[in-house]
């Protein structure tokens, strides 16, 4: 990495106080946690494999298009040979290319070295596998070459071989180099050796899966022979391994005219005049009634908590009930539970989803203030919260605790920015139209399997929450995108109106809030009435079950008439005045007594005596008849006080015969294992570092600024640095792993090599994996598992332990 960091070092050094600022809020990842010392250090932090990838998602198509080309390029090169391979020598597409290198070189992913030559960071070249559909250059493809078969290529080419090795490779690369050469090689090609080599050139092309070791190699392909003794294709050594296309060879076939894709101008979809009147207006209703509906999915959640799968999450059938509920559709309910959990407002408490003690002051205030919570959860949920189904058209339940995905984050993030071009006064005409809008933004953002229309999911929840209306970006989503909370809070007091405190109610026992209802008209319909329908009108209806659940807790027929009464617009309706008389007067007419036991005689003169045995008090005994007694204890502790105090009582079962009693013998007991320690409990959350603050930022780059280049040598007692950035990623993620195991892990990752883990599942079950094929994505590490011969997810946090393959 040396060699990629110094010229990084060397240009972020040449940089003002002003321009480090934005290359650290630009890559606030790298900037945090430890104090940077020198323009060392960040370049370092900066060419991390993790930080880069944490970067490349928020990168628009022309600057990632960019990116690729210059990876076919190799890097250094020289900015003109980017420019001829993209087509953007002048004009708009010259300006976008600009656009776009000072785009990436403000990510610190390309940078100049002078104003002729362009690096790239390590990590990003390893992006792709083949940029533009190329293989890689002749030169590489030729390392493992014999000397013969160079000499026979040359010969084929006609051109006299050199006596040595490097000699003959260098003639061939100069032959290949020169396009005018190649050029007249490729029009003296045969007829079946063009169309193979005119297959493989297109970029859409791609190569067959490696041989797999122990069976035979396919036979080359009519016409292979020809390109493959001059050296237009590549085999490996000794003739073993696929056939390859040089970089050089694709690029002449493809011809002078061709040109990688670039795309500096952002598509624009059909566009229909819209006023901002209109969009506040329809951003309004939209935010009042996902207002509403929120509030009544977590009013369920707090009376009659949801219960979570074995597996985790909410199922469909809680999911159905809470819909049944709150009067609204299975996608509302699934996004007000994400963004709610997201906000701290619902958790998870054994195989129950409830509420927390936040939500009490949360369900208290009013609907503009409780929406700001809900966006805002929405705007940093590291998930699409109303995902339905999988790949495999699947259901999925909410709230399962899926692992963060940064491409649904960039999905919604790029939806707003692609809004926020649109044309002031102007609207998309179809707000699926976005769609093509919001891949420009973000071309690396997530596609959900269950969208008919790219990104349909994330536009449908955008319009729910008043975030999009009428195919244009309303102030809600613009206060989204500056991220300024109270620029958000402002717009929510302005679009939604204030709850309101009163109820119509007629004489079809029925009772209408128009607007969103205050948390106290709810708290009281509530518990009266029975909803059926909410959003910008909520009605509730009566009916003698609702009001017999009303008395039920204790309140009087008077109580209800006079609350009612007090958020009445009018008189109350005379048929709902009697049917809660009526009601009220058959209330309790028939009751229900707890009883854990019943002791019964022929001898009431015996009852008697037994209720008023002073020893005998302590089983809350009390007579229902003169043959009847019922006992709060238990059956068999009611036997038995009994029996202490000279009585001999007989139990019965419930059909009435007598139960015979025979003595059990000891056994022991199976031993019980030890609990899970909380750390390893199912459903543990993670929660995602706050960036710096941009002063804090602006701070750091003036003081790097004036650092020198790099920061004097760690004091030895201050402990051993870091050998790589790697090992510092996962030390930092994997708190449980020695610096040994953190170090042998680290070059696994590094060098492609397999190791042995010890890991603990979600499920709190120690197990040891064989990995191979290891990618950091912390907090995660996505490898190849041999034990389940399929690739697994494993969390940095949960490795235990690191031993060798």
């Amino acid at each position: 990495m040396t060699s990629d960091v110094s010229p990084l070092a060397a240009w972020l050094h040449r940089l003002d106080a002003v321009n480090l600022a934005q290359v650290l809020e630009a890559r606030p990842d790298a900037a945090s946690p430890p104090a940077l010392r020198s323009a060392s250090e960040l370049a370092d932090r900066l060419q991390r494999p993790g930080s880069v990838a944490l970067a490349l998602p928020r990168i628009p198509l022309p600057a990632l298009q960019a990116a690729e080309a210059l990876a076919a390029l190799g890097t250094p090169a020289p900015r003109d040979a980017l420019a001829d391979l993209l087509g953007a020598v002048e004009g708009e597409a010259a300006q976008g290319l600009d656009a776009a290198l000072h785009l990436l070189a403000t990510h610190a992913l390309v940078w100049p070295e002078s104003e002729d030559t362009l690096h790239m960071a390590a990590p990003l070249r390893r992006a792709w596998s083949a940029p533009l559909g190329l293989d890689a250059p002749l030169a590489v493809l030729l390392k493992d070459a014999t000397s013969d078969d160079l000499r026979r290529m040359l010969m084929a080419l006609g051109v006299r071989p050199p006596t040595t090795k490097p000699q003959r490779l260098a003639a061939l690369l100069e032959h290949h180099g020169d396009p005018q050469r190649l050029a007249d090689l490729i029009g003296r090609v045969p007829a079946d050796t063009r169309t193979l080599l005119q297959r493989r050139a297109d970029p859409a092309y791609r190569s067959q899966p490696p041989i797999v070791s122990g069976t035979p190699e396919p036979a080359p392909k009519p016409g292979a022979r020809w390109a493959l003794e001059r050296g237009l294709l590549v085999r490996g050594r000794y003739g073993h391994g696929p056939v390859r296309m040089p970089a050089e060879v694709a690029r002449a076939l493809r011809g002078p005219g061709w040109h990688a894709p670039f795309d500096p101008v952002p598509p624009t979809p059909p566009l229909t005049p819209v006023s901002p009147a209109e969009v506040d207006a329809e951003a309004s209703a939209a935010a009042t009634v996902f207002a509403a509906h929120a509030a009544s999915v977590l009013s369920v959640c707090a009376t009659d908590p949801p219960a979570r799968l074995k597996s985790g999450g909410v199922g469909a059938r809680e999911l159905t009930r809470a819909a049944k509920a709150a009067r609204c559709e299975e996608a509302v309910v699934r996004l007000a539970l994400e963004t709610a959990y997201e906000a701290g407002l619902l958790d998870r408490d054994g195989d129950r989803v409830v509420a927390t003690d936040s939500y009490g002051s949360w369900a208290h205030l009013e609907p503009a203030e409780r929406i700001p919570v809900l966006l805002h959860a929405w705007w940093t949920l590291a998930l699409t919260p109303s995902q339905a189904r999988d790949e495999d058209n699947k259901a999925l339940p909410a709230l399962a605790g899926a692992p963060s995905c940064t491409g649904c984050l960039q999905a919604r993030q790029g939806l707003l920015s692609a809004a926020s071009r649109l044309p002031a006064g102007l609207g998309a005409k179809n707000p699926a139209d976005l769609g093509p809008l919001t891949h420009w933004s973000r071309p690396l953002a997530e596609l959900l399997p269950q969208d008919a229309t790219p990104f349909a999911t994330v536009i449908r929840e955008a319009e729910l929450l008043g975030v999009l209306a009428r195919g244009a970006l309303s102030p809600l989503g613009a206060a989204l995108l500056t991220g300024d909370a109270e620029e958000l809070a402002a717009a929510c007091r302005r679009l939604l109106p204030a709850a309101t405190a009163t109820a119509r109610f007629g004489a079809d026992l029925t009772a209408v809030v128009t607007g969103a209802p205050t948390a106290r008209l709810v708290t009281l319909l509530d518990s009266v009435a029975d909803r059926e329908t909410s959003g910008t009108a909520s009605v509730w209806r009566f009916s003698p079950g609702s009001v017999r659940r009303a008395l039920d807790t204790g309140r009087g027929a008077d109580s209800i008439e006079t609350d009612l009464a007090a958020v009445a617009a009018g008189p109350l309706p005379q048929p709902l005045s009697y049917l809660i008389t009526d009601t009220a007067r058959g209330h309790g007419r028939v009751r229900v007594t707890p009883a854990a036991c019943v002791i019964h005689s022929a001898e009431p003169a015996l009852l008697a005596e037994i209720a008023a045995h002073r020893k005998l008090s302590g089983l809350g005994l009390r007579q229902l008849a003169p043959t009847v007694l019922v006992s709060r204890t238990p059956p068999e502790k009611t036997l038995a006080a009994l029996r202490a105090e000279g009585y001999a009582p007989v139990a019965e079962s419930a059909d009435g015969t007598v139960c015979v009693e025979r003595p059990r013998g000891h056994r022991a007991t199976a031993p019980v294992p030890p609990p899970r320690s909380a750390s390893t409990a199912p459903g543990a959350r993670f929660r995602t570092a706050t960036a710096p603050a941009l002063a804090d930022l602006t701070a750091l780059a003036t003081r790097l600024a004036a650092a020198p280049l790099t920061a004097p040598a760690p004091d030895p007692s201050d402990g051993v640095p870091y050998g790589t950035g790697t090992e510092e990623i996962i030390a930092e993620y994997a708190r449980n792993l020695s610096h040994t195991d953190v170090r042998q892990l680290a070059q696994a990752v590094d060098e492609g090599t397999a190791v042995t883990i010890e890991y603990v599942a979600t499920s709190g079950n120690r197990t040891i994996r064989t990995v191979s094929d290891l990618d950091l994505n912390p907090p995660y590490l996505d490898a190849w598992c041999h034990l389940r011969d399929d690739e697994r997810v494993f969390t940095l946090s949960r490795i235990q332990g690191v031993m060798p393959a």
